[in-house]
């Protein structure tokens, strides 16, 4: 299969925002690779002063042009994000949401066990901070603009183990329908992307994720499981003026797995 090497720089002058970045095999900093290797500028954030030595030296190897904090569960935090895009960039073009969070006894537990509060904890940070983000962007986005978030096969079928996030990733991927709907006079166009199984360190606190992750590659079509970049190639592809009559899909970048019986 032919790798891709020196890209075309389709989205230079393209400015991304891109939420999410925890280590270098976040889905988030794949997704930041490939904008940069297109030509795109990137802002990175961290979640909080512990994440900041983890994600910084990969923002300065990306030459992200704003380096900021964001943790959507704090007040103000995203306002004073969006401020400092405008002040800097004064628009955006692309928006990554690549967040999730659910409290641990949830996501071990069954969905029949899982509290109130931890229900609306992961509706909160992993659903509603994308609608707050795309509040914020969207007047920012004054060529229009692409939106991505991040989902999962277990929003459509029931995964094993996978708990609570499906129903919140069913969630996201209907909330992404609707924002491109509401999003769509303005020019902007909203996806949810659901790849197959990555080793990311969220990945890694579901169990039996191993398991999960061979599965997957002997079920694929290619024969091999995704990384990061094709995820992140994926995204530039749909941000750019190639893809401007699609919006409000659900893309699996998985190597053919969801078609599989």
């Amino acid at each position: 299969m032919k790798t891709i090497e020196n890209p075309t720089p389709i989205l230079a002058g393209y400015k991304a925002l891109v939420v999410g970045v925890a280590n270098e095999d976040s889905i988030a900093y794949g997704c930041a690779q490939a904008f940069r290797a297109v030509g795109a500028d990137v802002a990175i954030t961290y979640l909080n002063e512990k994440a900041k030595p983890h994600v910084e030296p990969l923002a300065q190897a990306l030459g992200a042009a704003i380096f900021a904090p964001l943790d959507v569960s704090k007040p103000g935090e995203l306002e004073a994000l969006f401020a400092q895009i405008e002040q800097e960039w004064g628009k955006i073009d692309i928006l990554v949401h690549s967040i999730a969070s659910a409290k641990k006894e949830d996501i071990k537990g069954g969905l029949l066990d899982c509290s109130a509060d931890g229900f609306a904890l992961a509706m909160d940070i992993s659903v509603h901070s994308l609608i707050r983000m795309a509040k914020l962007a969207a007047p920012l986005m004054t060529d229009g603009g692409t939106i991505f978030a991040m989902t999962y096969h277990g929003a459509c079928k029931v995964v094993p183990n996978y708990n609570v996030m499906g129903p919140v990733k069913a969630a996201l991927e209907a909330s992404c329908r609707y924002l491109a709907y509401e999003l769509g006079p303005k020019g902007i166009r909203v996806h949810s992307i659901s790849p197959g199984p990555l080793k990311t360190r969220a990945a890694s606190g579901l169990k039996d994720f191993d398991l999960l992750l061979n599965e997957a590659a002997e079920r694929a079509p290619v024969g091999e499981l995704v990384d990061i970049m094709d995820v992140g190639y994926t995204c530039a592809y749909l941000a750019t003026p190639y893809a401007r009559r699609l919006t409000g899909e659900t893309i699996y970048v998985d190597g053919g797995v969801n078609i599989m019986a």
